[in-house]
């Protein structure tokens, strides 16, 4: 319970992160998961969060060799998007986060009322190692890894080739990443390329030119920026650790048929996404190709 006497600890960092992202990964739960805790021994299975003046979140810690754990959760009291979040903890001990943008990084700052059981420096070195690891979890997110995705299509180059680049085929076998997947532009080489969707009534997607392209052979995209409304953004925060990504489409022949070969640029935090979505949409492509 919290008394005058109740002391209170700060501890901070600083991401190299825009704050929109830093906010994010604070904030969504499939994050919490992989970024809360202190050691290596110890991992965060679940997370629960209400982000909202009134709401509740909870977190269950564990060690990994699950000789001990306990539920860490509270009620928030205060929140102010991208920079402020204040709660208190369900043994009423309170909680400030502050969110400082600074360019391409953000300054987190942490103060909490100190508990009776341990020591305060303890208690400040444990608080600290959670953050770091938080810096550090924020941050390789935005390093760039390669990713291969392969299909064999029983169809020839040329015709993958084309099929794959249609108006019409492409938003079919690209619904997979956006219902309303589409392109505005040109496939020749050198020129501007828009890839389009809609989510929640917004337009948006990536800014891209092309890099190179051999008809039936190689098609090369350079991803510049993103689409916001009518809004080109090829710099800044919102496209750091990015901007500038490859993808490669490579048709070669084999067998009678088509072996297509992608190689991409990929972000960190979207690796699992693009394991998830592009061999199901290559195969989508197969049967169009194999359809038609």
């Amino acid at each position: 319970m919290e008394t005058k006497d109740t002391k209170s600890i700060t501890v901070e960092t600083r991401v190299k992160a825009p704050v929109q992202k830093v906010w994010q990964i604070w904030t969504q739960p499939d994050h919490i998961m992989q970024w809360n805790s202190a050691s290596e021994d110890w991992h965060t299975p679940s997370a629960e969060n209400d982000l909202r003046t009134g709401g509740k979140f909870s977190a269950r810690m564990e060690a990994k060799d699950k000789s001990m754990g306990f539920d860490f959760g509270g009620v928030y009291t205060n929140v102010e998007e991208h920079r402020l979040i204040e709660y208190k903890m369900d043994d009423d001990r309170k909680v400030k986060i502050t969110f400082s943008s600074e360019g391409n990084e953000t300054k987190v700052t942490e103060t909490f009322d100190a508990e009776t059981m341990n020591d305060v420096e303890m208690q400040r070195a444990g608080w600290q190692a959670i953050l770091d690891n938080f810096k550090k979890y924020t941050e390789s997110l935005s390093e760039m890894v390669k990713l291969k995705f392969s299909i064999s299509i029983n169809a020839l180059p040329e015709k993958v080739y084309h099929t794959m680049i249609d108006k019409a085929s492409y938003s079919e076998w690209t619904s997979v990443f956006n219902p309303t997947s589409r392109f505005e532009g040109s496939w020749e080489k050198g020129k501007k390329i828009l890839f389009v969707g809609e989510e929640n009534g917004q337009v948006g997607g990536m800014v891209s030119r092309i890099a190179d392209n051999v008809p039936g052979k190689f098609i090369s995209i350079q991803h510049l920026g993103i689409l916001k409304g009518k809004e080109e953004i090829t710099s800044g925060p919102e496209v750091e650790g990015w901007g500038g990504a490859f993808e490669n489409y490579s048709f070669s022949a084999k067998d009678g048929g088509t072996f297509l070969q992608v190689e991409m640029d990929g972000n960190k935090e979207y690796v699992a996404y693009f394991e998830n979505t592009w061999p199901e949409a290559l195969k989508k492509l197969k049967n169009i190709c194999e359809k038609s």
